[in-house]
């Protein structure tokens, strides 16, 4: 039953907002106006023989003359748009043709105040606010001078009709009339109030996606601006302090007369510069290219201790160099779906970590375990830990690079690099550190296909 309900009531509310004018096109009060030129044109035509039905030839000929206007009325403001002067206009005639019936159709005895009480009601409802205080008063004064002058002089308005049950005819269909028409009004008010506000709504709903979009665009160039911030001031300053230090060695060494001993430091400086200097770059090529084209992983099976023994050895040799002890162990039999060289550079970034943030004497440990479906690699260090301020921004373009316990200086690109990685490996990160007991580093991959397809969230 609904499915053929619905579209018909669908098809009436289309035709009637062709006859009445589109939101878009007209507003509210004009809409209400041309809806009670369209009530009150039905209600004419049917007044019209019935009032010369019960024997008032008088009001059903005034009928036909306002039936007429009506029809003007409604085409000049639904047709030529000339809805402020219609409206005005429609306000003298209405009230005109009440006072006419009013004198004709027995006064107070007859239907016309019901007819009054109507007319304020659609003046109300057509009119703008500002002609309100014309319209109200004039209404009420209308109808309260024509009492005045009723009980004054009653001989002015004559009963016209000829037995009580025409009397009864009229008063009842004027009521019944008044009501169907009121009822017409005020629904068609409402039923547009509601269109008005769900337009009003989606429109605001629009306005606040709009809004949302912006903000996130204003988000994505702010970070695409603090990316390119964070390249430039790479290149003005952290690139090109070890190049100037490199250079500064390469000139002690061709320009003054040094001995032996003096040279062997120099050169080890400038080795230790030089490969500083190379990590930078590495790391500072990876991000870029990451940037401009996106990461691709490679994942495939590999044995953790072939992937990582050579890696740790060369590690184990610069933690030596500072007297800190590197430890690690796997079992031989333990496998991994990660890309190689990713999965390299990530355990070269966070060993690196440990051993620039670890004091003299102090102890590295590797280690990796299994879990359903994952293996978890961590490294922990016996170092100063991470300020409690700072980790929250660890893995992001915010995080600021910092001095390690010789004065070493990193560019802060490392774990951002890492934990890019990490997602395009359908891993995960995770650490815990104590300031000034150390820091311990988590590293989560899939140790099959199946697994790496459904991705971990960065905790």
């Amino acid at each position: 039953m609904k499915s053929k309900i619905f579209p018909k009531t669908a098809l009436l509310d289309r035709y009637w907002i062709r006859l009445t004018g589109h939101p878009s096109e007209f507003p509210l009060n004009a809409r209400i106006f041309h809806s009670a030129c369209l009530i009150s044109i039905g209600a004419l035509i049917y007044n019209v023989p019935f009032n010369f039905f019960v024997g008032l030839p008088d009001v059903a000929m005034a009928c036909v003359l306002v039936l007429i206007l009506c029809f003007g009325l409604y085409y000049a403001s639904r047709f030529l748009h000339k809805v402020k002067t219609s409206i005005f206009i429609s306000n003298f005639l209405g009230l005109g043709l009440f006072i006419f019936t009013y004198f004709v159709n027995s006064g107070l005895s007859g239907p016309s105040d019901q007819f009054f009480l109507l007319f304020l009601l659609l003046s109300i409802s057509i009119s703008p606010v500002e002609q309100y205080k014309i319209w109200v008063p004039v209404n009420i004064g209308i109808v309260l001078t024509l009492h005045f002058t009723e009980y004054y002089y009653p001989k002015l308005f004559p009963d016209p009709y000829s037995s009580r049950l025409e009397h009864f005819i009229d008063q009842t269909s004027s009521y019944i009339e008044v009501a169907l028409l009121i009822f017409f009004c005020t629904s068609y008010i409402r039923k547009s109030y509601e269109r008005e506000k769900l337009s009003a709504l989606i429109k605001t709903k629009s306005i606040e996606k709009k809004n949302l979009r912006i903000v996130k665009q204003n988000q994505e160039l702010e970070s695409l601006s603090a990316e390119k911030s964070k390249l430039m001031s790479i290149i003005a300053h952290d690139l090109r302090s070890p190049l100037s230090s490199i250079q500064s060695y390469l000139e002690l060494l061709s320009s003054y007369g040094l001995d032996e001993t003096e040279k062997i430091d120099i050169e080890k400086d400038l080795l230790h510069a030089t490969k500083d200097t190379l990590a930078l770059l590495t790391k500072l090529l990876a991000w870029s290219k990451s940037q401009l084209h996106g990461i691709s992983a490679y994942p495939e099976h590999l044995n953790v201790n072939d992937l990582l023994a050579d890696t740790l050895d060369f590690e184990k040799t610069v933690a030596s160099s500072k007297d800190i002890l590197l430890n690690y162990s796997f079992d031989p039999d333990l496998t991994i779906y990660a890309d190689k060289d990713m999965m390299q550079l990530i355990i070269r970034n966070f060993i690196g970590n440990a051993i620039k943030f670890t004091h003299k004497g102090g102890v590295i440990s590797v280690s990796a375990k299994t879990e359903p479906g994952s293996c978890i690699i961590s490294i922990k260090d016996t170092g100063i830990g991470i300020p409690e301020e700072r980790q929250q921004d660890l893995f992001s373009l915010k995080a600021e690079s910092t001095f390690g316990t010789k004065g070493e200086k990193g560019v802060g690109l490392g774990l951002l690099l890492c934990i890019e990685y990490i997602k395009a490996q359908n891993g995960e990160i995770w650490f815990e550190s104590t300031p000034d007991q150390g820091s311990c580093f988590y590293i989560s991959v899939p140790r099959n296909a199946a697994i790496s397809n459904h991705p971990f969230e960065l905790n």
